[in-house]
């Protein structure tokens, strides 16, 4: 079963940088498509990136596009977010899930769902 677990959030400024990981103990981890959606408080689940399986297809939220970045590493069955010139709208719970079918992903019915990683961002 693939659990996926969260790092990496924090306290940022505004124009600021963070990295996001998403990690598994999964041997079958390399198999699924990996995606980042976050939650603010009253507002409903947002996606943010998704990337398949072999890392060689992604696709992207139009609210981050060009700002964030998804990547992933097999070797370390680490998925990466990294979050440049970040804007204090952008404070939400991040979490991310797993799937072998990058459309589940990209729609939030993903079979796998981690507890998610705080990140604020302070003006």
């Amino acid at each position: 079963q693939v659990q996926p677990v969260e790092s990496g959030g924090g306290l940022v400024q505004a124009g600021g940088s963070l990295k996001l990981s998403c990690t598994t103990s999964a041997r079958t981890f390399g198999n699924h498509c990996v995606g980042w959606f976050r939650q603010a408080p009253g507002k409903e689940r947002e996606f943010l990136a998704a990337i398949s399986d072999t890392g060689r297809t992604w696709y992207y939220g139009d609210s981050v596009k060009g700002r964030f970045t998804i990547s992933r590493d097999n070797g370390k069955n680490t998925v990466y977010l990294q979050m440049d010139s970040l804007k204090p709208e952008d404070t939400a719970v991040y979490l991310c899930n797993a799937d072998i079918i990058i459309d589940r992903i990209r729609h939030g019915v993903a079979a796998y769902w981690g507890q998610g990683t705080q990140v604020t961002v302070s003006s």
